[in-house]
């Protein structure tokens, strides 16, 4: 039987996995040690999830089960959860965990929090989000990052082909293309690689070869000239800059490139980091030039997402509400997580309860009460930036705010 090559050139070691040093290190140590405690991998498809429970399992001295959270039941968990009588702890490797329903997880958690279930789950969901905050409490969370083109493109040279009836010569630039085409997908890359070597008669694999049998690869590099990230990232620049010419030469680039997706999600991205409240209802337009755009496909999208680039690029500019989430995110990343004042939980526990003060009672629908954490008292986020007609009309408005709640604390 034919083995895929993505299958029969899955790392077996840490040390082969591509990009994320920090997170397999602390595996390759929990895993030596002989000391793991149950965790969630996520990310990207493609990208190592799978590789990763494999070779703790295949490393870690206890004997492991998987599980498919999608389409296996409780019943195959109730077998699974019976060896524990027999081995004491047992290694379960959970595939698309944030599918879990409540009842199977009810059945399981007790076992995780004993420990005679050591867990690794798996999923391309945010846990934060998708996944059930009892699995979460239970565990150490580690996101898998796309690896780097160059990763990607060292992997594939290093592939062992000897499983195949003949010699290749494959060319650098073929390397090259599939290494950028995969989008951080390693499993994208080395399939797109089979595909050009069970296809090919002489063993040559070049640029025709590719063009041909892989025109959607080859067009994704040799159509934008550079890497495809490269421009995504001056176009970027470009609408930040107000350049419209500019922006419409790159938009023009990825265009040819063919990959929608991701110049849409950058499309959306970059009116919120950029143009902001000086602004705020071009993010309504962008929504919806993207939502055609996506609708209508390509070669017609180019008209919606052409039109939306200039007035872009027009509009005014403001980072402010950018600069002000990344400040509160560093201060909440650097543990600056302090308790919630009582008077603005629903059912709070604390001895220190205030009555909560209802805005729309106060004049001006404007009251003095604390509402960050004790700790961040006085704390500012949002500086306004006073350069555009519509920030300095939010910007009166905010002063005029914390004006009001000085004069009544």
């Amino acid at each position: 039987m034919y083995q895929p090559l993505a299958d029969f050139s899955r790392p077996n070691r840490f040390e082969d996995v591509l990009g994320n040093k920090r997170v397999i290190s602390i595996l390759q140590k929990m895993t030596e040690t002989k000391k793991m405690v149950s965790v969630i991998l996520y990310g990207p498809t493609g990208v190592g999830k799978t590789t990763l429970a494999n070779i703790i399992a295949d490393h870690f001295p206890l004997n492991h089960f998987k599980f498919n959270a999608s389409t296996d039941s409780k019943a195959v968990l109730k077998q699974i959860v019976e060896t524990v009588k027999l081995y004491d702890n047992v290694l379960l490797i959970i595939d698309e965990i944030h599918r879990m329903n409540r009842d199977i997880q009810d059945y399981l958690l007790p076992y995780v929090e004993k420990g005679n279930i050591v867990m690794i789950g798996l999923t391309t969901e945010n846990p934060y989000i998708a996944v059930n905050p009892a699995v979460r409490s239970r565990t150490s969370i580690f996101r898998i990052e796309r690896p780097e083109t160059k990763d990607i493109e060292g992997f594939l040279r290093k592939l062992d082909l000897s499983n195949y009836d003949k010699k290749f010569q494959i060319s650098d630039s073929v390397y090259e293309t599939i290494s950028v085409a995969c989008n951080g997908e390693v499993r994208s890359a080395i399939n797109m690689l089979e595909l050009l070597l069970l296809t090919s008669e002489d063993g040559i694999i070049d640029n025709k070869a590719l063009e041909e049998r892989l025109p959607e690869a080859s067009k994704s590099t040799f159509k934008t000239g550079d890497n495809y990230y490269d421009i995504l990232s001056a176009f970027h620049k470009s609408v930040r800059g107000s350049d419209a010419n500019a922006a419409l030469h790159y938009l023009a680039r990825l265009l040819a490139a063919g990959d929608l997706e991701s110049l849409v999600r950058r499309i959306r991205a970059i009116v919120y980091e950029d143009i902001g409240l000086a602004n705020p209802m071009m993010g309504v337009k962008v929504d919806a030039a993207c939502n055609t755009a996506v609708k209508v496909g390509m070669p017609e999208a180019r008209n919606a997402l052409g039109a939306i680039t200039i007035e872009m690029c027009l509009s005014p500019k403001s980072n402010s509400a950018h600069i002000a989430i990344e400040q509160a995110l560093a201060d909440v990343n650097s543990g600056l997580t302090f308790k919630v004042p009582s008077h603005l939980i629903n059912n709070p526990t604390y001895d220190d309860k205030q009555p909560y003060k209802y805005a729309h009672d106060y004049e001006n629908h404007i009251v003095s009460q604390q509402y960050l954490p004790i700790k961040l008292k006085d704390k500012l986020y949002y500086v306004p930036q006073r350069h555009t007609k519509l920030e300095n009309i939010f910007a009166d408005e905010y002063e005029k705010i914390q004006a009001i709640l000085r004069s009544k604390s």
